[in-house]
């Protein structure tokens, strides 16, 4: 869930940002759990595949939004929580997996006891400048445990590439610059999960495709993501997804009749505490 994240000198800072988040994240809950989060199931199955998540897994997921992938991890048998910065996301997480353990809490702050896990995972969650959250992670973990994130992929493969200019251009300067770090996950991540205390054991990308029926239907999903609440205070929602609509438009095949798909990369990894 949670991308918006700047530089951080403080706990105090730190919850402040994730009280923000959450209010982005949880401005329209309901439209971003069954418009958008679906889009991410090719990298949560890849995830859990790489990781054994299954039977007898103890897992838990961070910036778990509306408990999507939390949910497929526990019809593979496994023992799921999550925790989320929304309370609206996580009253849906609850009333899709009744049997899990999620919790509105702070990542950087994680409410688990020490060596809960066996696995832990972030999609789309943790991200460049999330270094705390990182260690939370690894006290959060086994000694033996696996963690997996995923994060933006290449600019040139980045379908939604239209959705983040849009953001940019129609926001404060400073979530200007926020929107803009996240496309720099990539290139730190490894430096991140070293400097936290994780081995890298492997990474690639996988293709994930956001689908809706039409465009207007693309345009509400795309405004119910995180990102997008500094631009709607800023310019309004209305005038917002007027320019969602331009940009998203012309991706519309309408020679097939086939709706809106939007392709784009994210990038994934795994890693274990040293």
């Amino acid at each position: 869930m949670t991308e918006t994240t700047t530089t951080l000198p403080t706990d105090a800072a730190h919850r402040d940002k994730w009280i923000e988040a959450g209010r982005g994240w949880g401005a329209r809950a309901q439209e971003w759990a069954y418009l958008f989060e679906p889009y991410a199931l090719p990298a949560n199955q890849l995830v859990f595949d790489q990781l054994g998540v299954g039977v007898g897994s103890r897992y838990l997921d961070v910036a778990c939004g509306s408990g999507f992938a939390a949910n497929i991890a526990h019809r593979r048998g496994a023992s799921v929580s999550g925790l989320d910065a929304s309370e609206d996301l996580i009253d849906i997480a609850r009333a899709r997996t009744p049997d899990g353990d999620f919790r509105v809490g702070d990542m950087f702050a994680l409410p688990f006891d020490a060596g809960s896990f066996d696995v832990v995972t972030s999609f789309n969650g943790i991200w460049n400048r999330c270094d705390d959250a990182l260690d939370q992670v690894r006290t959060a973990l086994t000694d033996d445990g696996l963690l997996g994130l995923t994060y933006w992929g290449a600019h040139q493969r980045m379908g939604l590439m239209p959705y983040f200019i849009t953001v940019i251009q129609h926001s404060p300067q400073s979530h200007q610059a926020a929107t803009m770090e996240l496309g720099e996950t990539s290139n730190v991540m490894a430096d991140m999960l070293s400097e936290a205390g994780f081995e890298l054991l492997d990474q690639g990308t996988v293709e994930v495709v956001n689908e809706w029926p039409d465009v207007d239907t693309a345009v509400r999903a795309m405004a119910a993501a995180g990102p997008s609440v500094p631009a709607i205070d800023a310019v309004g929602y209305d005038n917002f997804c007027e320019a969602l609509r331009e940009v998203i438009a012309p991706m519309r095949d309408e020679g097939r009749n086939v709706g809106v798909r939007i392709s784009s990369e994210l990038g994934w990894v795994t890693a274990r505490p040293t």
